[in-house]
């Protein structure tokens, strides 16, 4: 009887002590933490990118544009119908601001990007480096017209003629020139590094005192490499504060170039 029982005493597995128990239960813990707090940090970095994804495509211009964004086809803009027809014709731009040290001009009254040798010049409206945008007039240039206004997010062609407000220009900072309109003409996403563009329109008296309607469309261009700026456009070349056609029924905007290229003023 002792044998027997000394055997199946000695096949029993041995007993932890409490201080094992409690340790290894300490570890299980920490373990379900770690595995809960990186869970939670994927769930964190992964759902605001979806989202940003799925969003990006839905406020597009066209859910046929091919992804990754407009093609990076520079300088000229192509003309679309607007759904309102008595409303000035609305063109759409890429503008080349890859380069973070030059800037790329972009003038309304020719539809294009241009080169400049005299930034004090009357021959470009607006100004691009990346994600920053300045205009030709106020602290930038003392010669130009330039200003903006920001009506929010409203639709686009909902605006039918300049609002009765004051007209931006450009300011001087410690360092450099900028409009505080369009300091902020985007989001910018912390946890992916990622601008995105706002919906509001702008209205823009140009260099030489005419008027164009803006909406930046995006920052990214095809290949995902920042600086190519979409922007949507109606431009009235006449100088009057509205954005329709005139009595005879006619355009009274400019015709643009439909196979944009860089090209010199």
């Amino acid at each position: 009887m002792n044998d027997s029982f000394d055997s199946s005493s000695k096949d029993r597995p041995p007993q932890m002590s409490p201080e094992a128990l409690k340790k290894k239960k300490l570890w299980r813990n920490l373990f379900i933490l770690n595995l809960c707090i990186t869970i939670f940090l994927i769930g964190l970095y992964w759902l605001p990118v979806k989202l940003e994804q799925m969003g990006g495509f839905l406020d597009s211009s066209s859910i046929n544009e091919k992804k990754g964004g407009p093609s990076r086809k520079f300088g000229g803009a192509q003309t679309a119908t607007a759904i309102n027809p008595n409303l000035l014709p609305t063109s759409t731009i890429v503008i080349d601001a890859t380069n973070e040290e030059q800037w790329t001009y972009f003038d309304f009254s020719r539809g294009k990007q241009v080169k400049i040798h005299d930034p004090s010049s009357l021959e470009w409206d607006l100004a691009f480096r990346r994600g920053k945008i300045i205009s030709n007039g106020g602290a930038t240039n003392k010669f130009g017209k330039a200003g903006l206004i920001d009506l929010g997010e409203v639709s686009f062609d909902a605006v039918e003629s300049v609002p009765l407000k004051d007209f931006i220009p450009d300011k001087s900072t410690r360092t450099q020139t900028e409009n505080p309109v369009l300091v902020q003409w985007y989001k910018y996403n912390y946890i992916t590094h990622k601008l995105t563009a706002r919906k509001n329109v702008y209205v823009m008296r140009t260099s030489d005192g005419k008027f164009a309607k803006i909406q930046f469309l995006s920052f990214y261009c095809a290949d995902k490499q920042p600086g190519c700026i979409q922007m949507k456009y109606a431009y009235q070349d006449e100088g009057t504060k509205s954005f329709l056609k005139d009595n005879s029924g006619s355009f009274t905007s400019t015709t643009v170039a439909t196979n944009p290229v860089i090209s010199g003023s």
